[in-house]
């Protein structure tokens, strides 16, 4: 069964929907199956992955308004090497539409029910703010994965993130834990980045992924090309750091599923 995990922030531009795309393609290159779920009406992680927003004849929003089946939304195979369920501008629709919905929040998990034994991995692309869509995505994720810059105002954004990642907790998604926290838009010649990851490290411990993505040209050229990075140059710098982000993330999910079945195995009291 799939693994649902949100790519979110509270704050714009802070590499998500990159994060979204190249973990996704860098997992896909390593022979995971992978669904790109496009939860932001920007449509950005729906054209990174090479599919035009502006000729799409469903998206997310009529699977959220229940006008088409999962099945006439999905887009398979693209080029980017994942599966997708694409969005354009029309998502802002589901935003106000979802407030008249009964169970509103639980609509995109009743969605991606059906679904889940054909992945390894979902991944979501959240919204820049905490809406209404965003609140489905977290919902319906078994993990939030936050990617964040080693700036101070990201860093204050990050508190509100976690306040609302403990709310989702007591209420609609007991299950919903951090996966971790990736720092984006690196420079290590930068005193900030150096303070920041201290601070992150203080606090979130080993949460912090020890993989950085750095400041890139060609990771930030890649989307305008329809293309993860990983297809775009394969030689450069971002390329590499995905590759060792989804190296890393399936290192911790293996390490995590070792621990559950440690913790599960019957002693020699409980076997008496």
């Amino acid at each position: 069964m799939a693994k649902i995990v949100a790519i979110a922030n509270q704050k714009g531009g802070v590499g998500k929907t990159t994060t979204c795309i190249n973990l996704a393609a860098s997992l896909a290159v390593i022979k995971k199956r992978i669904l790109l779920i496009d939860m932001d009406p920007q449509g950005n992680a729906t054209m990174g992955s090479g599919v035009n927003k502006n000729k799409l004849t469903g998206t997310m929003n009529d699977l959220l308004m229940g006008r088409k089946t999962l099945e006439t939304v999905l887009i398979k195979n693209t080029r980017a090497g994942y599966d997708v369920l694409p969005s354009n501008g029309q998502l802002t629709e589901a935003e106000v539409g979802l407030l008249s919905v009964n169970q509103r929040e639980r609509c995109l998990q009743r969605i991606l029910q059906g679904i889940q034994e054909a992945y390894d991995y979902m991944l979501l692309d959240c919204p820049p703010s905490l809406n209404m869509l965003t609140v489905n995505g977290l919902v319906a994720a078994n993990s939030i994965l936050i990617p964040m810059p080693c700036e101070y105002f990201a860093l204050e954004g990050l508190s509100s993130l976690m306040s609302t990642l403990k709310t989702l907790q007591k209420t609609a998604n007991p299950s919903l834990h951090l996966e971790g926290i990736v720092r984006t838009l690196y420079d290590p010649r930068n005193r900030l980045s150096q303070e920041v990851t201290v601070q992150l490290i203080k606090h979130f411990g080993d949460k912090v992924y020890k993989t950085v993505i750095p400041r890139n040209v060609r990771l930030a050229e890649a989307p305008s090309h329809g293309l993860p990075v990983l297809l775009y140059d394969k030689n450069s710098s971002g390329s590499a750091a995905y590759l060792a982000l989804a190296g890393e993330f399936l290192k911790r999910q293996r390490q995590n599923l070792a621990e559950t079945k440690t913790t599960h195995e019957p002693t020699l009291e409980t076997q008496e």
